[in-house]
């Protein structure tokens, strides 16, 4: 018997404007960052993504093509594509991001119970990210400042 896909389900939104091999890479990534999942976990078989998802084959492959040129799965013929390796500090995020993870589920179940739809949700934690990391930070501005 085959080896046990990782529980990571692949979501394509198709409105999203962005290709679906890359939603692909960018879901797989995020569940490398939140220890979803871990190095030898087997990722679902193309077939299991397509009856999954409705899509191409080869945009799974393409996907999977991806992550493995990036080093984080490998190919291993008639088995299947495992996980090489985490990204960040996944190894030891899930001890430490727990309390900001349960201040942001309570958050979610606050946003939700408001009314706002996912989309939104995303829309707006989107922002907020971009507005938070693509600034400089205002301590590091003030520090330069000090120093003058």
């Amino acid at each position: 018997m085959a080896a046990e896909s990782a529980a990571v389900e692949f979501r394509i939104d198709r409105r999203s404007g962005v290709a679906t091999y890359l939603q692909i890479v960018q879901q797989t990534k995020q569940a490398l960052r939140l220890g979803v999942l871990e190095p030898g976990d087997r990722l679902p078989t193309a077939r299991e993504v397509v009856e999954a998802t409705a899509i191409n084959p080869n945009t799974v492959l393409k996907a999977y093509r991806e992550l493995e040129r990036e080093g984080l799965v490998e190919a291993r013929r008639g088995l299947g594509t495992f996980v090489r390796r985490t990204l960040g500090g996944a190894a030891g995020a899930t001890a430490a991001d727990a309390p900001l993870r349960t201040e942001l589920t309570d958050w979610a179940r606050r946003a939700r119970a408001a009314g706002l739809e996912r989309d939104d949700v995303a829309a707006l934690v989107t922002a907020v990210l971009d507005g938070t990391y693509n600034t400089p930070s205002t301590h590091s501005s003030h520090e330069g400042e000090q120093e003058r």
